[in-house]
């Protein structure tokens, strides 16, 4: 049995930029201060790590739940009203799974995850999917392909990964790679090194 595990964010949904305004939103509302590394500096972070990041260098003057809380519900209200699928998105899961066991491995918190797939229409389709929230360290740590592996029974797989952190991750924890280059955060050479393929996109990966 071969194993397939995918990222979310950036591979399934186009999503960097939903989360990069629901925390501007908050930020704002509560009289932090957005920086120009902000967006950046967040990325792979998990739902345990960037609040942190927006207390101590954004100076949100919340708590690490409070602002779990209000990321998450813009972040819900605006997948309902339009989920930025990826072109490909739904079909490369419905084709890969009818030959490979897929996972899924997620910064993005728990109820987002549940909702994206849901409205794909494809939640069935995935035997384990993870967020980082509930392992110790987010990516680029290999906590979250680990996990994704040790629910899959699994002892390796592929991931198909999109950003720097991504793939420092799934390589970390000893997946083999295909990554498909975020064209907004595109990872660097170095990381991109780390990769086993490199794709265009996902009606590529076969």
């Amino acid at each position: 049995m071969s194993f397939i595990v995918f990222d979310l964010d950036g591979v399934l949904v186009d999503s960097e930029q939903v989360w990069d305004q629901s925390r501007k939103d908050v930020v704002a509302s509560h009289g932090g201060t957005w920086t120009d590394s902000a967006t950046t500096d967040m990325l792979g972070m998990s739902s345990k790590e960037w609040p942190v990041y927006l207390i101590e260098q954004l100076g949100v003057p919340l708590s690490v739940d409070e602002i779990n809380d209000a990321v998450v519900a813009a972040m819900l209200r605006e997948y309902r009203r339009e989920l930025p699928l990826l072109p490909g998105a739904r079909e490369a899961v419905e084709r890969l799974s009818e030959h490979y066991t897929l996972g899924l491995a997620s910064s993005s918190n728990r109820p987002v995850i549940d909702l994206v797939l849901a409205e794909m229409g494809v939640a069935d389709r995935f035997a384990a999917t993870v967020s980082s929230e509930e392992v110790a360290r987010g990516k680029p740590a290999p906590d979250v392909y680990r996990e994704a592996l040790r629910r899959l029974g699994a002892e390796t797989a592929t991931a198909i990964e999109d950003s720097e952190a991504g793939i420092r991750s799934a390589h970390a924890a000893g997946l083999r790679v295909i990554a498909i280059p975020n064209p907004h955060f595109p990872p660097g050479d170095d990381a991109l090194a780390l990769a086993d393929e490199v794709l265009p996109d996902l009606a590529a990966v076969n």
